[in-house]
């Protein structure tokens, strides 16, 4: 496993809500404003919780000292672990794909300033379950095959990068981002599950060849 492997987990993280908000976000009277404060919330909560839940499972590993049969149980463990959670988020997928449709608090979204998109940032990437356990299993994967934290950055990025395409639609379309914009909130908030669940099982069946190898 590298850091080419995690990447499409990034996907998962913007999936739904994120995205959707992203776009109410960069459709508002101040979008790019909004837009920053929402990234820059976001950048907190993925860079914070990855690196923790990579942090913690490579104690967790170390602990287990040089011993080849020690270590590969440890690794083993981990592998159940991220499979459980794995099966878990694709669970939470699956129950939420129904949940669309615009919740109340996004009509406040047209007026937001850096400030509000700032908090709104930290507080859905806090509170969503698929989030959470998404950088729990990232963080989990890269640790138990020894991967430097290096390794995480591009998945990182990319998150930002997939939660920033309404911004940079906004940016490089101008007054064609009107006709754009919808459509990408329409696409996430009905379709992006199916694309999550796919990316779950991917990460799924490698988890399963680390346990059989």
């Amino acid at each position: 496993m590298n850091f080419l492997t995690i990447l499409p987990m990034a996907v998962v993280m913007v999936a739904g809500t994120q995205l959707v908000a992203a776009v109410f976000l960069a459709s508002g009277d101040r979008p790019r404003r909004a837009s920053l404060g929402f990234l820059a919330g976001a950048a907190i909560v993925v860079v914070a919780g990855t690196t923790l839940a990579w942090l913690v499972f490579r104690v967790v590993k170390g602990a287990a000292g040089g011993g080849g049969g020690g270590r590969r149980q440890v690794e083993t463990v981990i592998d159940w672990v991220v499979l459980g959670l794995l099966v878990v988020l694709a669970v939470v997928v699956f129950v939420r794909r129904h949940s669309s449709g615009e919740p109340t608090w996004m009509g406040h979204l047209q007026h937001a300033g850096f400030g509000y998109a700032l908090r709104l940032g930290l507080l859905l990437f806090v509170v969503m379950p698929s989030d959470d356990l998404t950088m729990v299993t990232v963080g989990a994967s890269a640790a138990r095959h020894g991967l430097p934290w290096w390794h995480l950055v591009p998945f990182m990025l990319l998150t930002l990068l997939l939660l920033a395409l309404p911004l940079l639609a906004l940016l490089l379309l101008g007054d064609r981002a009107d006709r754009v914009l919808p459509r990408m909130r329409d696409w996430a908030d009905r379709h992006s599950w199916i694309i999550s669940e796919a990316v779950v099982v991917f990460f799924l069946a490698l988890t399963v060849v680390d346990l059989l190898t």
